[in-house]
């Protein structure tokens, strides 16, 4: 692997500092500079190595949440677990990372759902859900490789969602919410397994619809 240049290693050590601080500042130079006095760097070369638009601070904030969280999860450690396992603890130490900065995650989506970026929300999404599935062991390179990712996109971002409103000690809510979305998903790839033998017709949208608007 590559060695990141001096910039990317500075970006990458700015960019949950960055979030952190878009509690406050919101996602903009302001909490670069932020960032900066905090980690003792000098904020010249930290508005140097940083994006310049909040789209972009966003995705290099969730860059470093990838790979906080592959960090976090190395093969030996995967191994031990059954895959519903794997997801719960991927999506669940997702927001681990993030929590300490909750409320600037939620300007984040609000930034991302306007539709110059919606190329890019398209793609973050993507991205997280294709990682947490390769962390988890997933190899599949044929239908279900798509389908994995798009029901596991539905159930992080609606408990993403529902993670931001949570208020309960610990988040139990947001817990019990992922545990369902987590259930859903198994019994999807169960359907998926007995479906393939049949001529059945799998209707992937509203499969994916009850996953993003379940009921609570």
């Amino acid at each position: 692997m590559d060695q990141p240049s001096p910039l990317e290693q500075l970006r990458r050590r700015l960019a949950l500092a960055v979030g952190e601080n878009a509690v406050f500042d919101g996602w903009s130079q302001a909490a670069v500079d932020s960032a900066a006095a905090q980690l003792g760097i000098d904020p010249v070369q930290a508005r140097l190595a940083m994006p310049k638009t909040a789209a972009g601070l966003i995705d290099t904030y969730i860059q470093e949440v990838d790979r906080g969280l592959e960090a976090s999860f190395p093969p030996d450690r995967i191994a031990t677990m059954k895959i519903r396992e794997r997801i719960r603890a991927l999506v669940w130490h997702r927001l681990e990372i993030m929590g300490p900065a909750r409320e600037a995650i939620r300007r984040a989506l609000a930034t991302l759902a306007m539709p110059q970026n919606a190329p890019l929300a398209l793609r973050i999404s993507w991205r997280s859900a294709d990682q947490m599935w390769r962390l988890a062991g997933d190899t599949s390179t044929d239908f279900n490789h798509y389908t994995k990712r798009m029901t596991l996109g539905a159930v992080y971002g609606s408990t993403l969602l529902a993670w931001l409103d949570d208020q309960t000690e610990g988040w139990t809510d947001t817990a019990a919410f992922l545990d369902r979305r987590i259930d859903d998903v198994m019994k999807f790839e169960k359907f998926k397994a007995e479906w393939r033998g049949s001529g059945d017709h799998l209707s992937i949208t509203r499969f994916l619809g009850r996953l993003r608007y379940p009921p609570r």
